[in-house]
């Protein structure tokens, strides 16, 4: 493709004319030549670190994706993205940062491209925040915009079967039980998450990255094709090419995130059993996109998806298994053909998702379900209310023994993370309780802590099938069990969470969408007089988490800031 055959570029404002002879010199100091600077400018966003397994590999990726781009007629120019593993920080209180992160990305992204009048942009992600910070900085630029995943990891290995990070963090429940030696989980260490890539399950990001795919803003497969395969780095040189096409047919990202697009995303997620982090992500994208969407969305979706793929946590399936077995496209076509996609949405391709998944069929149906025999009738989120939760509440319903599915125990109340984890590891907790952890809302942790190891050390201790866990934090998609998060009000604003006392009894009804305190409206009243937040809510004034705690909104609205 000629550049000659492109409009012209924004960029042209910063490149061309009298005044811009500063601009010019300051390009040429960097090597450009006069005729890179009358092509597109395009920004290749790179979130490779040394510091994330998940991005260590992106550096190969990005070099394909300029030369998509410079191939294509346009000239790549590479700056960073910052990326935060969830993994290291989980437990600690550098777990506080992921979800600022979020937004931290997103703003340093929209001033790159603001400052510098790039004309479109590729997008080089891979874990959690990243690839929902990405979106939403390309829906406020509303610039031309590619996003392309770096992949997930191969599948891991125990004692010659297949296993995953989850299996890993499970297993240390299972060495405090005397259940495993310190020389296994030590062994185990080494073989579980085998190399790059995001973790090999279907965690936050892998969701994200396949939600970004169903939304339309990267090309097929940008989901699960495993990040040490050659096609991954085809598909960033495809999508540096193919981000000039866009520019040239003035596709922009709010051309393709339509409300029809994210009922797309809403029925990929249910079908694939999702993180529950999807409805934290998916409406900050759609807010900054200009729409709106609620918990109401999730709800809707859920009842009329069925749950198709069951992938770990939840599932014996790896994410390399539902690649080999047809893919994202391959489920879509499913879903398309029974109504439950709108085929006619355009995406970065320049088609539309009809078009992108004509012809990809199921190869492993035990793998991918056909709707016909579904692995449950309904989605793999289910949202909750009641009186523990007026405005709200989320569990990957997916991940929930059946047994659990309804379930009714007293309270084990913990202000934090940290006691409740010391007191699953110490045998504290008993069958049929209900773990209550507090104060880790948006607000109140602040940062909405992932309560990934609670959660572990639950199934760990051999208590998955017999004690829920419930909390106005979030969970990571590695998150199985009945844990019920983002509970709204949080407790940090006196929510109903925050008055609940060790021994009341919580009942938790899945199906039905419920989740009360059976305590009388007069006994909530009289706590409600006397709460107060507890010492170790209070922050240094002034700081980024101070500066968080007052701008972010509930869980219910994406967590977005105001």
């Amino acid at each position: 493709m000629s550049s000659r055959s492109l409009p012209r570029p924004q960029s042209a404002a910063m490149t061309e004319g009298l005044t811009r002879a500063t601009h010019r010199a300051l390009l040429y100091a960097m090597g450009l030549s006069r005729e890179d600077l009358r092509k597109p400018l395009v920004g290749i966003v790179n979130s490779f670190n040394e510091l994330v397994p998940g991005h260590i590999h992106l550096q190969p990726l990005c070099q394909a994706a300029k030369l998509g781009v410079a191939e294509a007629g346009g000239t790549p120019l590479e700056f960073p993205a910052i990326a935060i593993c969830d993994g290291l920080c989980t437990g600690l209180e550098g777990m506080k940062m992921p979800m600022i992160s979020r937004e931290l990305i997103a703003d340093s992204i929209e001033v790159m491209a603001k400052a510098h009048a790039l004309d479109a942009l590729v997008l080089l992600t891979n874990c959690d925040k990243v690839t929902p910070a990405m979106l939403m900085a390309a829906a406020r630029l509303n610039i031309p915009a590619v996003l392309v995943s770096g992949g997930p990891m191969e599948t891991g290995c125990m004692e010659g079967q297949p296993a995953c990070y989850v299996d890993l963090i499970q297993s240390e429940a299972l060495v405090a039980r005397g259940e495993m030696t310190p020389e296994a989980l030590e062994a185990f260490e080494h073989t579980a998450t085998p190399g790059p890539g995001s973790c090999n399950m279907l965690g936050t990001a892998n969701t994200m990255n396949i939600l970004a795919e169903a939304l339309g803003m990267a090309p097929p497969d940008n989901g699960l094709i495993p990040a040490t395969f050659g096609a991954r780095l085809a598909l960033a040189r495809h999508a540096g090419r193919l981000v000039i096409q866009l520019l040239e047919k003035g596709i922009l990202p709010r051309h393709i995130l339509t409300p029809e697009a994210f009922e797309n995303a809403l029925a990929v997620d249910m079908a694939i059993g999702g993180s529950t982090n999807t409805a934290l992500h998916l409406p900050a994208i759609a807010h900054a996109a200009g729409l709106a969407l609620d918990l109401e969305a999730f709800e809707k979706a859920s009842a009329r998806t069925p749950h198709l793929v069951h992938m770990k946590p939840s599932g014996p399936y790896f994410p390399r298994d539902v690649y080999d077995a047809g893919g994202i496209p391959a489920l879509m076509n499913e879903l398309a053909r029974h109504g439950l996609i709108h085929g006619e949405c355009l995406t970065v391709t320049g088609r539309t998702i009809g078009e992108n998944i004509a012809g990809r069929a199921i190869r492993r149906k035990e793998v991918i379900h056909p709707v016909e025999s579904p692995v449950r009738p309904s989605g793999g989120l289910a949202i909750l209310y009641g009186s523990l939760a007026p405005e709200g509440a989320i569990v990957k319903s997916s991940a929930v023994a059946e047994e659990m599915l309804v379930h009714r125990g007293p309270a084990r109340v913990f202000d934090r993370e940290e006691p409740a984890l010391e007191a699953i590891l110490a045998g504290q907790i008993r069958p049929g309780d209900v773990v209550v952890i507090r104060y880790e809302g948006p607000k109140g942790g602040p940062g909405m802590r992932e309560m990934l190891m609670p959660t572990s050390a639950l199934i760990g201790m051999g208590l998955g099938r017999s004690v829920a866990l419930v909390t106005d934090g979030r969970f990571s998609g590695a998150t199985q069990g009945a844990c019920v998060g983002h509970v709204t009000p949080e407790a940090y604003l006196g929510g109903p969470i925050a008055l609940v006392h060790e021994g009341d009894l919580i009942a938790i009804d899945i199906p039905a969408g419920r989740i009360d305190l059976a305590v009388s409206a007069e006994e909530l009243a009289r706590r409600r007089a006397a709460w107060r937040l507890p010492e170790n809510t209070r922050l240094e004034p002034g700081s980024l988490l101070d500066r968080y705690r007052r701008s972010v909104a509930p869980a219910t609205r994406g967590c977005i800031l105001e």
